[in-house]
């Protein structure tokens, strides 16, 4: 596989300001300057950019305080997406002093499909199905509520998940492990179209269901739907539970990327 460098340069130019061609409806995107800014949708707005153009001091503050301005119109609070090699050192700084909070820091991890690609290794009594129905998707819902607990804030998983089903269907691969009847982990797979990468999101299991090998499996099972479409490299930003097994499994770390988080007052 390409070196880390190689891979944070193919991260940068093809993965930091992509989105499907199709979105739902009510989901707009524009450019100011270098971001795109997604808004309308469910949930959060979204701020991407490659890089800022070497903008800095004051013109960066500028910047900032327009998309502030653009989401307390609409009254949705946005996430500026940072990464820990962006430029100027000093922007998680600004978006404080600009009243955003942040999240937890994640790593961005790459390995080449077929590293990860093969038969995925389940414990006795869990299977690996993967789902487009409405039922199925709520299940994801009571999963993430009973991991994350409620966020009143974001849309349902099953409400995003079954919007992007609706208008691009061959985009995305939703995969839930159950052990009998009860969805113990979930986690999807984006398929990025003109791109080298497959981009994978989720992966929360129940706590009494974790060290098991199941979300090592979900991962598995992923590679195995992205070798199948051709792609490259898988990408995830990857929690600190996560980020071990992905290791373990041949993921290399280029980057963090830490979510900025501006919620408009009540």
């Amino acid at each position: 596989m390409a070196g880390i460098d190689e891979l944070l340069e193919a991260f940068d130019a093809q993965l930091r300001t992509w989105l499907p061609e199709r979105l739902p409806e009510a989901e707009v995107v524009e450019r100011d300057g270098p971001l795109v800014r997604l808004s309308g949708g469910a949930g959060r707005g979204w701020i991407f950019y490659r890089d800022l153009d070497g903008i800095e001091g004051a013109a960066l503050d500028e910047l900032i305080a327009r998309q502030i301005a653009f989401f307390r119109e609409r009254g949705q609070r946005f996430e500026w997406k940072h990464h820990g090699h962006d430029l100027p050192a000093d922007l998680p700084e600004r978006l404080l002093a600009a009243g955003f909070e942040p999240e937890e820091q994640e790593t961005v991890d790459i390995a080449a499909v077929d590293a990860i690609a093969g038969e995925p290794v389940l414990p006795e009594g869990v299977r690996l199905r993967e789902v487009t129905e409405r039922a199925d998707l709520e299940t994801i819902d009571v999963l993430e509520s009973a991991v994350w607990g409620e966020d009143e804030d974001d849309a349902g998983y099953a409400d995003f998940l079954e919007a992007e089903l609706a208008v691009d269907p061959d985009g995305l691969r939703i995969v839930i492990a159950e052990a009998g009847d009860l969805t113990v982990c979930a986690a999807w797979i984006r398929f990025a179209q003109g791109t080298e990468f497959a981009t994978l999101f989720g992966g929360a299991t129940l706590e009494e269901w974790r060290r098991r090998g199941i979300y090592r499996a979900t991962v598995v099972r992923r590679a195995n739907l992205a070798r199948e479409r051709g792609f490259r490299y898988l990408e995830t930003d990857a929690s600190d539970d996560s980020n071990p097994i992905l290791q373990r499994l041949g993921f290399v770390p280029v980057t963090t990327t830490t979510p900025y988080l501006w919620t408009p007052p009540s």
